[in-house]
């Protein structure tokens, strides 16, 4: 399996961000989650469907929105659009595989929850270390 995703948000319709694994976190992700919320909510109004993706310098955020919840991934623009929309398909399906419809209808609001969340997707990450050892080597 080719490792895709750099980054991984999963964010509630509100804007808390219930899980994210960010390599270089830049922008405080509570931040990020209530901006991608309000931006997909903007892009759902005026066009029906919402985001999809978007692209910024070098890379590019994939959007998948199910049952409230925004899973977002971003990747190289190099990888194709489609590989990591289905390896976003796939973590969303793990996702709801691990927290079944009657654990996320009864959350009090403690991401902690979703911490361990990591142990079911590891394999879907780039290993930053590893892509840099092997531009310098």
């Amino acid at each position: 399996m080719t490792k895709l995703i750099q980054d991984l948000w999963i964010i509630d319709e509100s804007g808390i961000v219930l899980f994210h694994r960010v390599f270089d976190e830049t922008v405080d992700v509570n931040l990020f989650g209530a901006m991608m919320s309000a931006l997909n909510s903007f892009a759902e109004e005026i066009t029906k469907s919402g985001l999809t993706n978007f692209e910024v310098t070098n890379t590019r955020f994939s959007l998948l929105k199910d049952k409230n919840y925004l899973f977002i991934a971003n990747a190289s623009k190099n990888h194709n659009v489609e590989k990591i929309n289905h390896e976003l398909e796939s973590i969303r399906n793990k996702f709801f595989e691990a927290y079944k419809e009657e654990v996320l209808a009864h959350w009090n609001g403690d991401t902690n929850l979703f911490k361990n969340f990591i142990k079911k997707i590891e394999e879907s990450f780039e290993n930053i270390i590893e892509k840099l050892d092997k531009a310098f080597w």
